[in-house]
C-alpha cells in the first residue's frame, strides 16, 4: 500500500497569527436579516463593522502603548481589511492597526480600585 500524499488544504491550518502593525478580527453577525429572515440586500456605501479581536501581531503585543488587546470588542472599517478562508463561516479578516477605529470597554462603576479586584482587569500592569 502507498503512503498517501499530504494533500495541503485549507484545514490543515487552524491558527493565523498576524504580522506587522495587524489584528485578525472575527466580524460580528451583519444585522442585515428581518425576523421573518429575509436577507436585505447591502447599500452602495460600505458600513463601518464591529468584531472581536481573535489575534494580535508580536509588534502590538510587545507595544507598551498599544491599547488593543485580544478578545477585545472593536469597531473597524472593510474597505482594506484582507478576509481570510481559515474557518468554515469565512468571518476572519486582517485589518491593519489603523483600521480599527474604536475599542468598546465598559465602564467600571464604583472607580479603578473596585475593578481592579474584578476578575475582568487582568489585562492591566499596576
Amino acid at each position: 500500500m502507498m503512503p498517501q500524499k499530504p494533500t495541503k488544504s485549507l484545514s490543515e491550518y487552524d491558527v493565523i497569527e498576524p504580522i506587522g502593525k495587524r489584528v485578525v478580527v472575527r466580524k460580528d453577525d451583519n444585522k442585515r436579516t428581518t425576523k421573518g429572515g429575509i436577507v436585505l440586500p447591502d447599500t452602495h456605501e460600505i458600513p463601518v463593522i464591529t468584531g472581536r479581536v481573535i489575534a494580535i501581531s508580536k509588534a502590538i503585543e510587545n507595544d507598551e502603548d498599544q491599547t488593543i488587546r485580544q478578545y477585545d470588542k472593536v469597531l473597524f472599517d472593510p474597505r482594506e481589511a484582507i478576509p481570510v478562508e481559515l474557518e468554515h463561516d469565512n468571518r476572519l479578516f486582517v485589518v491593519s492597526l489603523d483600521r480599527v477605529l474604536a475599542i468598546f470597554r465598559r465602564s467600571r462603576p464604583g472607580g479603578a480600585a473596585k475593578a481592579a479586584g474584578a476578575g475582568g482587569a487582568d489585562d492591566e500592569e499596576g
